[in-house]
């Protein structure tokens, strides 16, 4: 996982055309995206939407030219957390449904709705479909370029030097934890090995998450006092120069909009009472 965090800005750097694109317009369509698909309401609907969208994505990500074992790779981080939030809702009723049907039933009154499993399934699609377009974003823009995106898009500057620190000491922690690990694989520990006693792995496995801790400690009192010597301080923020956007992030941003709202209105809601037939 450390080790995949170096990474992290190779595949965002590649050239194509979502790379290319402002980096405002890809976080406003990102966003778009992911309220047009919540807003949608719990009903069959979210099917056709989220097919849609979906299908959307991949065309997207097809021309960001990025291969698919990446995204599979960040959609499997996230994806254990899902199912364990819509696991959970087949057991219980919730506030969408005036009648229940039992599917299965087990022992000590726990039962298994149908309407419970369809609500599951509906949030589960919003779930994919949400974070398929934030690994999107993040896998075709920078973190630099998200930060300046969000200071030309008046996001407080404050909020900015934040996550800019943020940033920048989860890598100084990625390093810290690439010594100490190293430092032990120099002295054959294996915490996975099993010829070792479970008691020896547990207490050693203790003395590096505390090392770890220290050093960061350090290593961030470290950096902060050479940021105030190198006249940081309280009304210290992200230079971000002006960007005007291209003929083309405009027309991406309005077609995309276009489409975001579109498609959900005429799912849910026909106004002119026309039957839509979907090939799926």
């Amino acid at each position: 996982m450390i080790e995949e965090l170096f990474d992290l800005e190779e595949v965002s750097s590649q050239k194509s055309f979502i790379h290319s694109l402002d980096a405002r317009v890809k976080l406003i369509f990102c966003c778009a995206a992911i309220i047009s698909m919540v807003s949608v309401p719990y009903s069959p609907a979210v099917y056709d939407v989220g097919l849609v969208f979906f299908l959307l994505f991949l065309i997207l990500w097809f021309f960001s030219r990025i291969s698919p074992v990446i995204y599979f790779r960040r959609l499997l981080i996230a994806l254990p957390f899902g199912f364990m939030l819509c696991g959970f809702q087949i057991f219980f009723k919730n506030r969408y449904y005036s009648e229940y049907h039992t599917l299965v039933e087990f022992p000590f009154g726990i039962q298994i709705f149908y309407e419970s499993v369809q609500f599951a399934s509906i949030l589960l699609i919003k779930f994919l479909v949400c974070y398929s377009f934030i690994v999107l974003l993040s896998s075709t823009t920078t973190l630099q370029d998200l930060l300046e995106a969000a200071g030309r898009l008046k996001v407080p500057p404050e909020l900015i030097l934040a996550l800019a620190m943020m940033i920048r000491y989860l890598y100084v922690f990625g390093i810290i934890y690439r010594k100490v690990t190293d430092s032990l694989s120099t002295r054959l520990f294996d915490p996975f090995n099993r010829a070792l006693p479970y008691k020896y792995r547990i207490v050693n496995m203790g003395y590096m998450m505390g090392s770890l801790f220290i050093r960061s400690l350090e290593q961030g009192e470290r950096t902060y006092a050479s940021m105030l010597c190198r006249g940081y301080g309280r009304d210290s923020y992200i230079f971000i120069r002006k960007k005007p956007l291209v003929i083309t992030d405009i027309l991406f941003l309005v077609i995309g909009l276009s489409f975001l709202i579109i498609i959900p209105f005429f799912c849910w809601y026909d106004p002119f009472q026309v039957t839509i037939v979907f090939p799926w």
